[in-house]
């Protein structure tokens, strides 16, 4: 991709600054994907290509299984029941091209109205125990966002399962704010993977540089022990957040001055002390002006000052009951 022109605008704010990489950061850039690949943070051709593969089976047997389901339900025949479809999704570090060697693939079931999670618990994993390059299968329907855990031909899967107000899933679906209408509060949670991967692709100016700065910051993250939801700090997708902001406001650098400018502009952020119940006002990072969408979905709206502001009052509390 080529430079950005003066008149681009990325984000909610102007962009810091316009200027394009130097000799001397291209460079720096080399070094980097050197250093990015010592650590085999790259796949090679032959685990792309199993990828793919494992992916275009998992979407063989998503079909098979909403044809099982489908049988089951009043009115289906065997015809209906094929033509009643199903799709699947990455998400996480796939679906951002950031994927290290060994990495699991995060993945979502896209199914039409009549089937339902049930299903997916029951027909889905009989036919995920019926494969020989099944291992490690581990379904765990009562978890916040409900997951079956296994490996197919070594390749680690996470999938999740959504149902979409449809009678039928086109092959060439795309989700968009119209199918977030009529549907359960589990269903948009496992929906929600992946919107904000494509999200982030499509608000960031540069795919290749964001990139390889946000391998580089996984790395950075992992190697000091902060890369860890569980654990109470940032996981891949507040970092993937946190890079792309920097890829807008330096839309020409390349992956060596974005990294560098990711610590300068993360270091001096407004913040607040949310923890002494500090007047400052924290800033939330956000990609794109927050809005309630076109379509009356009824759904809840993350506001980060109001969260910011809760999670001030919640320490406080705690803290006075010590």
């Amino acid at each position: 991709m080529g430079e950005v022109g003066q008149d681009a605008r990325y984000g909610i704010t102007n962009v810091m600054s316009m200027a394009g990489p130097t000799a001397a950061e291209l460079q720096l850039t080399t070094a980097l994907e050197e250093l990015l690949r010592r650590h085999n943070l790259y796949e090679d051709e032959g685990e792309m290509r199993k990828r793919v593969q494992v992916l275009g089976k998992l979407n063989a047997l998503a079909r098979e299984f909403v044809k099982r389901a489908s049988l089951t339900k009043p009115g289906f025949n065997e015809a209906k029941a094929i033509t009643a479809g199903a799709k699947i999704f990455t998400f996480g570090s796939y679906r951002l091209g950031v994927h290290a060697t060994g990495a699991d693939i995060d993945t979502l079931l896209v199914a039409p109205r009549h089937i339902d999670r049930a299903d997916f618990f029951v027909h889905m994993v009989d036919i995920l125990r019926e494969q020989p390059e099944v291992r490690e299968l581990d379904p765990v329907p009562t978890a916040y966002v409900p997951i079956i855990k296994f490996e197919m031909d070594g390749i680690p899967i996470d999938l999740l399962f959504a149902r979409l107000a449809m009678d039928s899933i086109p092959e060439d679906l795309q989700i968009e704010e119209r199918h977030l209408k009529d549907i359960d509060e589990p269903t948009v949670r496992s929906l929600n993977g992946t919107r904000v991967a494509s999200a982030i692709l499509s608000l960031v100016p540069n795919v290749h540089n964001f990139r390889t700065t946000l391998r580089c910051i996984k790395l950075w993250a992992k190697k000091r022990g902060i890369y860890s939801n569980a654990l109470g700090f940032l996981g891949g997708v507040a970092w993937a957040l946190l890079t792309a902001r920097v890829c807008q406001l330096y839309p020409n650098a390349c992956p060596a001055t974005l990294l560098a400018r990711f610590f300068r502009v993360y270091v001096h952020w407004k913040t607040g002390d949310v923890t002494r119940g500090s007047n400052a006002q924290p800033v939330p990072v956000v990609l794109c002006h927050i809005t309630e969408g076109t379509l009356n979905l009824g759904l809840k709206v993350k506001r980060p000052r109001a969260r910011a502001r809760s999670v001030g009052a919640e320490r406080l509390q705690a803290r006075g009951r010590r």
